[in-house]
């Protein structure tokens, strides 16, 4: 789930992204990586959350759309499950989660 809250002037965006229990079942650790943060791997833990899932927040410039997929463990990428949109990737046969704010 992506939970979005506009600034007064419409500049920018907090941007809630939430993996679901179901989701992170079995996993110890959630980034969030894209293009936001230039792929990094590391630049954007997210945290536990007490029903089991991930959660992070990042302030992102309105007017944009921005590519992303989540991190778990190091090892495994995976999607959002309800972004507002995917986009093929340029790697292997996969999609990017698309927000578009």
């Amino acid at each position: 789930m992506i939970s979005k809250k506009y600034n007064k002037a419409g500049t920018k965006c907090s941007v809630t992204f939430l993996v679901p229990p179901e989701q992170a079942h079995g996993f110890l650790e959630a980034y969030i990586v894209g293009d936001f943060n230039n792929w990094d791997t590391n630049a954007h833990p997210m945290g536990r959350t007490k029903q089991g899932g991930f959660e992070i927040t990042l302030e992102l410039e309105s007017g944009k759309e921005y590519y992303f997929r989540y991190l778990f463990d190091s090892k495994t990428w995976d999607n959002d499950w309800n972004a507002d949109k995917y986009v093929p990737s340029p790697f292997a046969d996969s999609e990017n989660s698309v927000v578009i704010v």
